[in-house]
């Protein structure tokens, strides 16, 4: 999404970004504009559901391995995953799981995490490890849990979601007056995604902190 790679361009200003809007055809895309520009290594970045259930927002995701639908495993570079903060204490690398769909509720997300034992989910980072792989470039990821595993979504926040990479204020709104109950969810919802997104900033401000 646009608020994310705002956080990547303010310390990387010049690194190329990707932007998937959350929808499959949107990370193919980035992810083929990426490489056919020339990229040498592939950072798969934003935010993901939390499915450990010990997980809370703001918990920092760098996965030795991304878990594809089809139940195969590919290996992050061990190398980024080391640079990214693999091995240190606050940083979690069990593997991420990706989903071609939005996991909403409570209950789907524990059964992800029953069934493949993922950290977490998101639905780009599939699509980056792959194309990565094909292309014969390094991949890793960094992610930072946002809804944590015992929440399901309001409905709004899915309406939310813009293939540009944007924020649909239309969408939310139209969904709030059909249902106004939803409104404590999506202010904790968006409490945690403040707390999630400052998290990411912490780690890139330590990642490219300036030497000296």
């Amino acid at each position: 999404m646009e608020a994310e790679a705002v956080l990547i361009r303010a310390v990387a200003p010049e690194a190329a970004v990707g932007i998937s809007g959350a929808t499959a055809d949107g990370a193919r895309a980035a992810v083929d504009a990426l490489l056919r520009g020339g990229a040498e290594a592939l950072l798969s970045f934003g935010l993901a559901a939390g499915l450990d259930p010990v997980l809370r927002p703001g918990a920092v995701l760098v996965p030795a391995h991304v878990r594809l639908p089809d139940g195969r495993r590919l290996a992050a570079d061990p190398g980024l995953v080391a640079w990214l903060g693999g091995g240190r204490p606050d940083i979690v690398t069990d593997d991420l799981l990706h989903s071609d769909a939005v996991i909403v509720t409570a209950g789907r997300k524990g059964a992800c995490f029953r069934r493949t034992g993922c950290a977490g989910l998101d639905m780009e980072s599939g699509f980056v490890a792959a194309g990565a792989v094909a292309a014969g470039v390094p991949f890793a990821v960094l992610r930072v849990v946002c809804d944590p595993a015992g929440r399901t979504l309001p409905p709004a926040a899915v309406l939310a979601l813009r293939p540009d990479g944007g924020i649909g204020l239309g969408g939310i709104l139209v969904s709030v007056l059909r249902r106004p109950t939803q409104i404590p969810a999506l202010i904790a919802l968006g409490r945690d995604a403040a707390r999630a997104r400052a998290a990411a900033r912490r780690v890139l401000g330590t990642l490219f902190a300036p030497a000296g």
